[in-house]
């Protein structure tokens, strides 16, 4: 009997074990936190992208709004372009993940993706106060989907839901409060992070930084700043920029774009890879660049804008470093010079390094970096009309095989404009003591 009693014992607690050793992603202490318990979250300790990735970017209407998945395309394809990754994005609004599971053969995997990033929740919560028969189809569908993404060799980030910002008008069946739908989306965050341990894939935390951020903003901005957008569900561009961030960090990417080193008593400047030197000298530095910095601009204040965004969460620091060193500077103060735009800075800040990207909002790159951001949001624009109208319209209907070709002869053109577009940036930094 006490023989059984034991081994009892043992085998509940090996069940229990995990709930005793979960542990939780750290909050903010102000009282607004303290009801939320998001689970730890599994970092992403090796980079998951490989060279000559195809990315596929699926999700709801949140991803058909072309924005979170515009900033990741544009930061591939500039900021890493030693990848040489390829993106397509596949929102489809009011989509929840029954929907997209039942669409992955036809829409998504003809384009055989190696790597996949989901984001659902949004809707699969009903936007109801947590009940468990939509957690538990949300459940086995996100698995279903990983599973079938790891049948055909794709490597898949999990995703979370952000939040809300207010009760959506337009979502008739919405009932309970601001706090019980985001109680709601912050249970179905732990079930994506469950997922993800279980299923061994990377995750890609939108829900926190979107919490933590929308309400620090909240009390820096004025309570107009809706992170979750002006509806309350479908963010603007800062909200875009903290996802984007979650999901390139979920990818591993370690952020370094480059670093630009200066010997003033030499007057000789060495360069990073994607970053040539033409000339240098004691106060000045001529360089050729084949990779960018990520180029954000508007008000830090403004939920509309990117750079805001920038505000939300260490996106410079994490993703957007382009520093410039100075070394044996006589001086105790210098003016940096890049483009237009000039900047004071200490012998001991530049010793350091600067963080030119954060630092220099407008600069020699802004305008190439626009160009190619551009020709991104066309390329988007086209697959969702690619997907949504014509793959699931008549054309479809009558012929999916021929309807896929002329559909990939139209997008080719759009795709090669974006690497058209992508050139060498020349650039100068002058450096000149303050006088």
């Amino acid at each position: 009997m006490k023989k059984q009693m034991r081994v009892l014992f043992v085998v509940v607690a090996s069940l229990l074990s995990p709930l005793w050793a979960q542990s939780w992603e750290p909050l903010p202490s102000d009282p607004y936190f303290a009801t939320y318990k998001p689970l730890q979250a599994p970092a992403t300790e090796t980079l998951v992208l490989k060279p000559g990735d195809r990315v596929a970017i699926c999700g709801d209407s949140i991803t058909e709004q072309k924005m979170y998945s515009r900033i990741m395309e544009t930061y591939l394809t500039v900021c890493v372009p030693q990848l040489r990754v390829t993106v397509r994005q596949f929102g489809w609004s009011g989509e929840k993940a029954p929907g997209f599971l039942a669409r992955m053969a036809s829409d998504v995997l003809r384009f055989e993706p190696t790597v996949a990033t989901t984001c659902y929740g949004m809707n699969d919560h009903n936007y109801q106060p947590y009940q468990e028969q939509y957690g538990s189809v949300y459940r086995d569908t996100s698995r279903a989907v990983i599973r079938r993404f790891q049948q055909h060799g794709v490597r898949v980030i999990q995703g979370s839901p952000g939040t809300v910002g207010k009760m959506p008008a337009w979502v008739k069946q919405a009932q309970g409060t601001v706090e019980d739908l985001n109680h709601s989306l912050a249970e179905f965050r732990n079930i994506g992070v469950r997922l993800a341990s279980e299923e061994h894939v990377a995750f890609a935390d939108v829900f926190c930084p979107m919490l933590v951020g929308g309400f620090e903003a909240k009390q820096r901005c004025g309570q107009d700043y809706m992170i979750s957008g002006k509806d309350g569900v479908h963010p603007g561009w800062a909200g875009h920029l903290v996802m984007a961030y979650a999901f390139l960090k979920a990818m591993g990417l370690d952020g370094q774009i480059g670093t630009i080193t200066l010997d003033m008593a030499a007057g000789k400047a060495t360069a990073s890879e994607g970053h040539r030197i033409l000339a240098a000298e004691p106060g000045r530095i001529e360089i050729e660049s084949t990779r960018y910095p990520f180029c954000a601009t508007g008000p830090a204040n403004e939920d509309s804008s990117l750079r805001s965004g920038m505000t939300l969460v260490p996106f410079n620091n994490d993703l957007n470093r382009f520093l410039l060193v100075v070394r044996n500077a006589p001086a105790g103060r210098y003016v940096i010079t890049w483009g237009d735009t000039s900047k004071t800075y200490t012998a001991d800040d530049l010793a350091r390094g600067i963080n030119l990207a954060a630092d220099f909002e407008t600069n020699p790159f802004s305008e190439a970096f626009k160009r190619v951001d551009d020709a991104v949001a066309k390329k988007q624009t086209y697959e969702t009309r690619q997907v949504k109208d014509l793959f699931h319209g008549p054309e479809g209907q009558a012929d999916m095989t021929m309807t896929a070709a002329l559909t990939e002869k139209a997008r080719a053109p759009l795709a090669a404009a974006i690497s058209s577009a992508f050139v060498p940036v020349r650039h100068t930094i002058t450096i000149k003591a303050e006088r």
